[in-house]
């Protein structure tokens, strides 16, 4: 995330691949269907999306910190 726009897609690419293989080895251990009845699907849906805010983070370039800086200024 918040690499140079002239990278290429290969670094992307391995970036979300191996996102994606993180991703189902925590899903596998603390996601959906694991554990008592609500922690799985709790865990499940923080994972959800935690992974769709990175992957977006790596598609479009978005340096989420950034942004949360502009909407919530510190006095």
């Amino acid at each position: 995330m918040g690499g140079n726009r002239n990278d290429g897609c290969l670094p992307g690419l391995l970036k979300l691949g191996a996102l994606t293989w993180v991703h189902d080895w925590l899903q596998g251990r603390a996601g959906f269907g694991k554990g008592c009845s609500c922690s799985g699907i709790g865990c499940g849906l923080i994972l959800l999306v935690a992974f769709l805010l990175m992957a977006c983070g790596i598609v479009f370039d978005t340096n989420w910190f950034r942004l949360l800086t502009v909407l919530v200024p510190l006095p």
